[in-house]
């Protein structure tokens, strides 16, 4: 972005685990990543003559960077912006509302198949997606479908919904808003206010609901989180870094970091943090938290050059390929790790 410099925030290690393989800056809160929101206000702007800092927290809106490219004074403090883990879901509904906005404005959707049952008129259509068969209601939120993405036939969405370029919506899918997923993700079973970044997995039955899945991430058939308490009381989150349990109010479900895969049937508690690459399996509910590179439940630790192994072949599934800065970054976790432990 010429003339402005997304700057990491000094408490980036409030979003674990989603920070540990990426800048705040590249969370994905809405339809877009908060990086990408920013490329888009900007493309219409003429690039500023000085460089111009923003934390990478900062929610971005068209009267903020209009002051910004005017040179007024801005108090950062007083945006929309992430501070914490929690804020992330709790910011998403409207943000995907303004993402949608954002991203139609002066454009129009390809048709919506005479196939689809259809309530509500808010609903884009790329190029290239094909949705067959399905109910689209975008009465209570926009329904946004990206570009060469699918939608099966039977799928029952309501909106705010938006899916990336290239994803998948499995057959007879129901999915509740707020829920966005990224490009590459392939989606399935009941899925309800969640997150999922892109290149992930969670293709099958089973419910996910009040949840952030970070990248090329799976989880297995059957498998379902717990998003209240049986008791309805205060869900806690643990963060490592801080060493603090944040409260996420009453419904929280799971909080998975990158490069993470689940084994099938697998019960995620209420309020469960899964580091990144970590191989879970095992008997019963997860732990509420499992660190970087747990391999199962009972505290073993995933074998370094296996788990890089096993992430080459997850990422050729979907023509990627493990760059030598991603393992860089995956060794560094890893050490760092065994001082968390």
């Amino acid at each position: 972005m010429d003339g402005f410099s997304l700057i990491d925030v000094p408490f980036s290690k409030n979003f674990f685990p989603f920070t540990l393989t990426r800048s705040v800056a590249d969370i994905r809160c809405g339809i877009l990543t908060i990086r990408e929101k920013w490329h888009h206000y900007l493309s219409k702007h003429v690039a500023s003559e000085r460089m111009i800092a923003v934390p990478a927290n900062v929610l971005p809106d068209p009267a903020l960077v209009t002051s910004l490219l005017n040179g007024d004074a801005v108090k950062f403090e007083n945006c929309i912006q992430l501070k914490e883990l929690t804020d992330i879901l709790r910011l998403h509904p409207e943000e995907m509302k303004n993402d949608y906005w954002m991203i139609t404005s002066g454009r129009s959707s390809i048709p919506v198949s005479s196939t689809n049952s259809i309530s509500g008129s808010d609903i884009f259509i790329e190029a290239g997606a094909v949705v067959e068969h399905c109910h689209l209601n975008a009465t209570d939120g926009p329904v946004y479908i990206g570009k060469d993405a699918l939608v099966m036939e039977g799928c029952m969405i309501r909106g705010p919904f938006a899916l990336g370029e290239k994803a998948v919506v499995k057959m007879g899918t129901k999915i509740y808003g707020a829920t966005s997923a990224g490009p590459h993700s392939v989606l399935g079973g009941e899925i309800k206010n969640s997150i999922v970044f892109g290149y992930s997995n969670k293709s099958h039955d089973g419910f996910l609901g009040d949840s952030v899945i970070g990248e090329w991430c799976n989880i297995g058939g059957g498998s379902s989180n717990s998003n209240i308490k049986n008791s309805a009381g205060e869900v806690r989150l643990w963060n490592p870094f801080t060493r603090t349990h944040l409260n996420a109010g009453l419904k929280c479900g799971l909080m998975m970091g990158d490069y993470s895969r689940a084994a099938i049937n697998t019960s995620f508690n209420t309020g469960t943090i899964v580091g990144a690459c970590c191989h879970v399996f095992g008997n019963g509910f997860t732990p509420a938290y499992l660190p970087s590179f747990s391999w199962g439940y009972n505290s073993e630790v995933y074998d370094f050059e296996k788990a890089i192994e096993h992430i080459s072949r997850w990422k050729q599934l979907k023509g990627g390929q493990l760059t030598s800065q991603e393992t860089d970054n995956l060794k560094l976790i890893f050490d760092q790790q065994k001082e968390l432990l």
